[in-house]
């Protein structure tokens, strides 16, 4: 069954992504259309290739998150300088991560001058110079505003820049208006059409939002380990209670997705040493509504209804709905059970992990007083070690994945003298 369609799992990504900073997922909007009507002009790609290339697009500073945290809201600066490190690590995270890795590279050379590209036999050599042409006239044009001057880049054509490319920028500008469709924010309606057109396997969508989940990790790495931990520990309850494989499924997207909105919950709350005051406390149960409002539109209402509750409690003290007991589905109590185990075994700002005594204890404490399914408590401490045995595996292998980006970047990085 398809909980979520090809189309939202991008447009999922392009929201999740401007959570953790709008000034670049903005920015690769725009970069996205206008190379999109540039390739559309040229009629070279069928639909579903240019709904690939415009998510590659959007995606093209997705390195920046990483190698750029404290420059990301000064678009000219980071752009402007030491470009290759975002560059080299946006490819890696497409390569290793995404369904796409054939398109990686025009990530990796969206910076390069043209006159070191045009003679690569990279397939999408021209998508990447194209990018860098659409890249340098959105930053400019929003740095410059009534100063700019869209010819101010002939002098480039044929050196830095693509003449070609240049040539078919000016005459699709002269011919749909882009740069003042931007102003209006009315090529947003064309750029979701094109969209439609994105199709994906669900093994791609399931790789999509493991890429997702290592996003997290931009905002806060140990967000993705928590991550991984849940989904482990929710497989695992799952395959005890034999659970049919699309009852699993479910929840496989639920635990992924469960707690996209503490993206938009401020570090300094996430991070405080200290008891949150009332009114923080009540920022961060936000998280909740956030996930919602991102979440109703692109998933199927079997998933949102699991992600949405890992917070409801059986004695109705939970939250946002304060449900009861009887109101809780067993899907629905499976992820509350795998979010508190989740996170007591993981190290806080205030605190250390819990030990299995502490968690079994604790567990114990909040089933006796029906605030957790008795059922699926008691299977969880039974195999207690046979399940977290299973998490420090998968553990040990997303830190493997993140190893390998970080070794790969410095060796890619050497070859460029970064």
């Amino acid at each position: 069954m398809e909980y979520i369609k090809s189309k939202d799992i991008f447009l999922l990504m392009r929201d999740i992504m401007k959570l953790i900073n709008p000034t670049l997922m903005e920015h690769g909007s725009r970069v996205a259309y206008i190379v999109y009507k540039m390739l559309q002009e040229e009629n070279r790609y069928e639909e579903f290739e240019l709904a690939d290339i415009v998510m590659v697009a959007t995606m093209h500073d997705i390195g920046a998150y990483k190698t750029e945290k404290t420059r990301m809201n000064d678009m000219l600066q980071y752009e402007t300088r030491d470009n290759m490190a975002h560059s080299i690590y946006g490819y890696l995270f497409f390569k290793y991560l995404s369904p796409l890795p054939d398109l990686s590279k025009v990530i990796m050379y969206h910076h390069r001058d043209y006159e070191k590209l045009k003679d690569s036999d990279y397939e999408y050599k021209d998508v990447a110079a194209y990018v860098n042409i659409a890249e340098k006239i959105d930053i400019y044009a929003n740095t410059m505003g009534t100063r700019f001057d869209v010819n101010m880049f002939r002098k480039q054509a044929g050196t830095k820049l693509s003449e070609t490319g240049l040539e078919r920028f000016y005459q699709c500008n002269d011919k749909y208006n882009l740069l003042e469709k931007i102003k209006g924010e009315e090529y947003k309606q064309e750029l979701d059409e094109i969209v439609e057109y994105m199709i994906f396997s669900n093994e791609d969508k399931k790789r999509f939002l493991e890429m997702l989940m290592y996003c997290y990790g931009f905002a806060r790495e140990s967000m993705v380990l928590d991550t991984v931990t849940a989904v482990c520990i929710c497989e695992e309850i799952c395959q005890m209670m034999f659970l049919p494989e699309q009852e699993r499924e479910i929840l496989y997207y639920a635990t992924l997705i469960h707690d996209i909105g503490m993206l938009a919950i401020p570090q300094e709350i996430i991070r405080a040493l200290r008891r949150l005051k009332k009114e923080e406390i009540k920022i961060v149960r936000s998280h909740i509504e956030i996930a919602r409002k991102h979440l109703e539109t692109r998933m199927k209402d079997e998933v949102l209804d699991i992600a949405l509750a890992h917070h409801e409690r059986g004695d109705g003290s939970g939250y946002p709905n304060r449900l009861k007991e009887g109101q809780i589905s067993l899907h629905q109590g499976i992820l509350q059970v795998v979010d508190v185990v989740s996170a007591l075994v993981s190290k806080r700002s205030y605190r250390e992990a819990m030990s299995k005594q502490q968690v079994i204890g604790l567990l114990n404490e909040e089933a006796s007083k029906k605030q957790l399914k008795q059922q699926i408590v008691s299977m969880f401490v039974n195999s207690y070690d046979e399940i977290m045995e299973h998490v420090k595996t998968e553990t040990a292998r997303t830190l493997k994945m993140y190893q390998t980006l970080n070794l790969q970047y410095q060796q890619v990085s050497k070859k460029y003298k970064i």
